[in-house]
């Protein structure tokens, strides 16, 4: 370990920040039938600039708890309290995501439990014993070992689809392996708009575990004693072949494809958050010119703002966003509108296109939540779990 291991890395909050920031602009148009195909996710196979957004959070969850554990210089006996943890701050961020799918409909029958911050946690509870016990060499042995879990079943074991029919590697909506263990466990409790598959599902949990691994790794990687410029030149390489791997494996083994979260696409999707991440380390910490690092980080603070509260913002805006769509007032013509349709219908009124309308509302969405995350990191405070 270096001598940086102690110190805050300003380029990881920035990027979580940036990250953040897309998903409440992604998860909040104005229109849904009216927003830009590249802030939805992909229909199905294939990928959008939406589809980046949640593995680069896992990618980003696996640096920082490498980073977390370096500062704490465990020993044998420490190793256990570390897991346990670990573990436990996947069972809060577990219970805050459960709590979410239970607004507004307050339904334990039809409660979805699946979900973002439900699979970040389960990814946190399996690689935690791996990142505390073991090093790199092991990490990367449980990437294929995952990989290998995940897709042989996918591509191999028959199991009855939602329309009744038996077969093997069909990858399609609600007739894949995967589907099939979710309506067998969670039955009543999946995603409410397939019913019979959940995008968060359990069993392409192991395939994202692997991309929080790829985090991992990234994070022992930063914590080499060797020059930063030269660490930033490897993570663009090793990022760029994880690109190419992930492209070649589309082709050849599974698509590339997110509510399936297929070996293509963690290995895909990881390249690229090496990438990105590689760009903001080398703006904000890396650069020997300390005037570009200087005014990077000036360029960059909103982002960091929203970095430091990050699992705090998600969750707020969620909420907030429920709510918006849950209350209505009835106008006196009778007719009933939810909070977020008056407050939409303000902007429309401008003369806008409706995909530039819908666009719109989104920022100001991102704009209301980063006053939000300048009135804590103001204030210091900081959600941490």
């Amino acid at each position: 370990m270096n001598a940086h291991a102690n110190d805050r890395l300003v380029s990881l909050d920035a990027f979580r920040g940036a990250t953040i920031a897309a998903m409440v602009l992604v998860n909040n148009p104005g229109d849904w039938s009216n927003a830009y195909s590249q802030l939805l996710h992909a229909k199905w196979h294939g990928w959008t600039f939406t589809d980046w957004i949640f593995p680069f959070f896992l990618f980003i969850v696996g640096v920082s708890m490498v980073f977390s554990l370096s500062r704490k210089a465990l020993d044998d006996s420490q190793r256990v309290s570390a897991v346990l943890s670990l573990w436990k701050r996947a069972l809060i961020i577990f219970a805050i995501g459960l709590a979410l799918n239970f607004i507004p409909n307050f339904s334990l029958e039809t409660l979805r439990i699946p979900g973002v911050l439900q699979r970040i946690a389960l990814c946190i509870v399996i690689a935690a014993p791996l990142v505390v016990y073991f090093g790199w060499r092991a990490w990367c042995i449980a990437i294929i070992a995952f990989f290998v879990i995940y897709a042989v079943p996918m591509l191999a074991v028959s199991v009855v689809g939602d329309d009744a029919l038996v077969a093997a590697g069909r990858l399609e909506p609600g007739r894949d392996f995967g589907a099939w263990i979710d309506r067998t466990l969670l039955s009543g409790h999946l995603w409410a708009f397939s019913k019979t598959w959940d995008p968060e599902g359990l069993w392409s949990t192991l395939s994202a575990v692997s991309t929080l691994l790829f985090g991992a790794l990234t994070g022992r990687w930063l914590l080499v004693d060797i020059a930063r410029s030269e660490k930033t030149v490897w993570m663009l390489f090793f990022g760029l072949l994880l690109v190419w791997i992930g492209a070649m494996l589309d082709v050849a083994l599974m698509p590339i494809n997110k509510p399936l979260w297929t070996v293509s696409y963690s290995v895909f999707m990881a390249g690229w958050a090496l990438v990105v991440f590689a760009l903001f380390y080398w703006l904000i910490d890396a650069c020997e010119r300390e005037q570009v690092t200087k005014r990077a980080r000036q360029w960059f603070l909103p982002l960091t703002i929203f970095g430091m509260n990050a699992l705090f913002i998600f969750a707020f805006s969620s909420l907030v966003a429920k709510i918006l769509g849950a209350v209505k007032l009835t106008a006196e013509t009778g007719v009933s509108q939810s909070l977020k349709a008056l407050f939409f219908a303000q902007i429309q009124v401008i003369g806008l296109s409706p995909k530039l309308a819908s666009l719109l509302y989104a920022l100001l969405f991102v704009l209301a939540m980063y006053g939000v995350a300048w009135l804590m990191w103001k204030k210091r405070w900081f959600f941490k779990v």
